[in-house]
């Protein structure tokens, strides 16, 4: 297994009004700099979007490009054709300049207010509807083969908390629902654990589709203030839900060892949502891969 950085770590940030980071080349810089060996991409125009250019950019850091996240409504019939259309010109780009990389597929988190209200804390009344389930199963599937048919890399989907897919029940059927050929799971070990459920539990139940993972840690402490100040998923992570690895309550060690024992050897990439206030990014993870060097990895 190697060790990634992705730019939400800098505080890019997919969504509206929370983007707030240093120049590109500042945070592949630092990415290097703290000891990693590769990156995502980031929100669209963050990094070159030209292939000869980024190309250029990776190499000359020694880093690799391993995917990009690309959300799409999937709820939506009427989403789906821009999606589709958004996450075909994303991996075109990384098929240009990655190693074997990866669209990171997701539902269009922060759309729902229902979602954002209650994230952490979703019940199975929250979830689709067996009629929407349908849509959104459908819409990740033809995502998914049109990435394959344009340029031939695969696709994950990624739980999202305040998304419809957050809960390990919701991962459950929509890896029922897909097509195994074609989808597979991104399991990120943060937005489990914020949604309630147990990342290693998940791994186990989909290994075979686990063809990423994300390294982020949750701070349990945070979510309960959340629940009794009625904060919503935003506000939330501008508390600091998500933390340096370790000082959560993930069990990387035991993650690891799940990972290695059923065979995982593609790369980790760690994940710590930084806003203006949070610290350092540089000094988070620098920290962050120290830890994990502490693991062996």
């Amino acid at each position: 297994m190697r060790v990634a950085n992705a730019p939400c770590s800098w505080g890019v940030l997919e969504f509206d009004g929370m983007e707030k980071s240093a120049p590109f080349a500042q945070v592949l810089d630092e990415i290097a700099s703290t000891g990693y060996a590769g990156t995502e991409l980031g929100d669209w125009g963050f990094m070159p979007t030209d292939p000869p250019r980024l190309s250029d950019e990776l190499a000359k850091r020694r880093l690799a490009m391993l995917g990009a996240f690309v959300p799409v409504r999937l709820a939506d019939p009427a989403a789906h054709g821009p999606g589709l259309e958004t996450a075909v010109r994303t991996a075109r780009l990384l098929a240009a300049t990655g190693e074997a990389p990866l669209v990171v597929l997701a539902d269009d988190c922060g759309r729902d207010r229902m979602r954002v209200a209650r994230a952490g804390r979703i019940i199975r009344d929250d979830s689709l509807s067996p009629e929407q389930w349908a849509v959104f199963a459908r819409g990740c599937d033809d995502v998914a083969r049109a990435v394959r048919d344009v340029t031939g890399l695969r696709t994950v989907f990624h739980p999202h908390c305040a998304s419809f897919v957050e809960t390990p029940w919701e991962v459950d059927e929509l890896m029922a629902r897909t097509d195994p050929s074609l989808v597979g799971l991104c399991v990120d070990t943060g937005h489990l654990s914020f949604a309630g459920g147990d990342p290693i539990d998940v791994y186990r139940r989909h290994a075979s589709r686990v063809w990423h993972v994300h390294f982020k840690d949750f701070e349990p402490n945070v979510l309960a203030r959340a629940r009794g100040a009625s904060w919503d998923y935003f506000e939330t992570m501008r508390h600091g839900v998500f933390c340096e690895l370790g000082r959560g309550n993930v069990d990387f060690p035991a993650m690891l060892a799940g990972l290695r024992a059923a065979g995982y050897d593609d790369w980790i990439v760690v994940e710590q949502d930084v806003l203006p206030g949070m610290g350092s990014p540089e000094q988070s993870a620098r920290r962050n891969r120290e830890y994990l060097r502490g693991l062996g990895l």
